[in-house]
């Protein structure tokens, strides 16, 4: 992937990245965190829930070897669910039901789960483990990981259709939430970041790191809020938190695993810490609208900037 490197300001998905005083940074960091939240047993109790679900969903039916592929990927021990997670949280602190939020949530973990079968094929990104573990078409072979893949996705549009509550859910709301994923995922979104992945070019890189990574972080967060019941306005500040959200989580990542081709190896592991702290404060900048609902409501969105930046404990899943 060739991404180009500029001496100007980086754009990020409608707010610029200018070089940041690190200091300040980090001190509007910790002025923002929520540090008496437990996102670790928050994380893992919904973890507990969604995989129960998600194991419901997708049953052994004929014929059996599809689904086999399907459930492979999707019940991956290692799994984060962050997808989900912050699906929930989204909803919630808009005084949402997260009986209303598990059917989208769980179609989001399908969705981020068939795009990860399709990035690791040897004909995407050609990667042979994905979570310590054999990659869906080095056990089930290219051609059954391409039909588990697909397969997928239109399973977690009908999931939402089917189980969705509709004493708690209108139906216009659940047209939306059909047309936020489709939009993510489709040639607007995840497929325009795989696309610069396999042809490369002068792009900025800004744009492969929104796409193929911002993009699932901004439907989560949105799709929550939606299930809420949030404002126009507070669906915005919801994209914009989620998209800095999944970047940040990559970038860092790109800063852990030294990958030459990263913003880390483009621009440099300095360069790469002070997008970090910008991301951070960015999305946290955005959840500050939100304080008027309290700080238990919105603490669980504040602590996964925290955890994006720091991973400062272990998801046991």
């Amino acid at each position: 992937m060739v991404l180009s490197a500029s001496a100007s300001p980086l754009r990020f998905g409608g707010f610029v990245a200018e070089k940041p005083c690190r200091m300040r940074m980090k001190q509007a960091i910790r002025s923002s965190s929520s540090n008496n939240f437990d996102l670790r047993t928050y994380w893992t109790t919904l973890i507990t829930e969604i995989n129960q679900k998600l194991d419901e969903a997708i049953p052994v039916k004929y014929p059996a070897g599809i689904y086999e592929a399907m459930r492979y990927s999707v019940l991956a021990k290692g799994a984060k669910r962050a997808p989900p997670v912050m699906c929930v949280a989204a909803c919630e602190l808009f005084g949402g039901d997260r009986l209303a939020a598990f059917p989208t949530a769980c179609a989001l973990e399908m969705v981020h789960a068939a795009s990860l079968i399709h990035d690791d094929l040897p004909c995407m990104d050609d990667d042979p483990v994905r979570r310590g573990k054999p990659s869906n078409h080095t056990v089930f072979g290219a051609d059954m990981a391409i039909l588990a893949g697909d397969a997928l996705f239109p399973l977690g549009f009908q999931h939402i259709v089917s189980l969705t509550p509709p004493h708690l859910v209108p139906r216009s709301t659940i047209l939306r939430l059909i047309s936020e994923i489709a939009r993510t995922v489709g040639s607007t979104g995840m497929a325009a970041g795989q696309y610069v992945d396999l042809e490369g070019g002068p792009f900025p890189i800004s744009f492969a790191q929104e796409k193929k990574f911002g993009a699932m972080g901004e439907c989560s967060a949105v799709c929550g809020g939606l299930l809420g019941g949030a404002t126009d306005d507070e669906l915005q500040s919801l994209r914009l938190y989620g998209r800095a959200v999944g970047m940040l989580y990559q970038v860092v990542d790109d800063i852990r695993d030294d990958d030459k081709k990263s913003y880390a190896g483009v621009f440099g592991s300095e360069r790469a810490m002070e997008m970090a702290d910008e991301l951070s404060v960015k999305a946290k900048k955005e959840l500050q609208v939100f304080d008027k609902y309290g700080d238990a409501s919105v603490a669980p969105l504040y602590s996964f900037v925290d955890y994006a930046a720091h991973r400062d404990f272990l998801l046991h899943v």
